[in-house]
């Protein structure tokens, strides 16, 4: 018993995951009609952003003003959401902290 022999190591030691790139590109959460229905809407909001900085003159500025935020806000998040989806940001994340996103 002084030696030690009773006292042998009871549990496996743990293997360490993986660490991946959050950058590397993964197209296996947006199936289907999904990708391309995201590429479009992104596609728009940008059109609707440029043009929106062609208008060089209006009368009254507070409805262009709104759109410019709104196709602005649309486009960025439009973005974040392929962000999100098309990399591996989404694993590293969680399913649930991307859905409260």
């Amino acid at each position: 018993m002084e030696n030690g022999a009773v006292y042998n190591e009871t549990t496996e030691p743990e293997a360490k995951a993986s660490r991946r790139c959050p950058f590397s590109c993964t197209l296996r959460h947006l199936r289907g009609l999904q990708l391309p229905l995201k590429v479009v809407q992104t596609i728009f909001s940008f059109v609707a952003v440029v043009c929106e900085e062609i208008v060089d003159d209006c009368i009254t500025c507070s409805g262009l003003y709104f759109f410019e935020f709104i196709s602005c806000s649309a486009f960025l998040l439009s973005l974040l959401i392929l962000y999100m989806y098309c990399t591996d940001l989404y694993e590293s994340l969680g399913e649930d902290k991307v859905k409260k996103l």
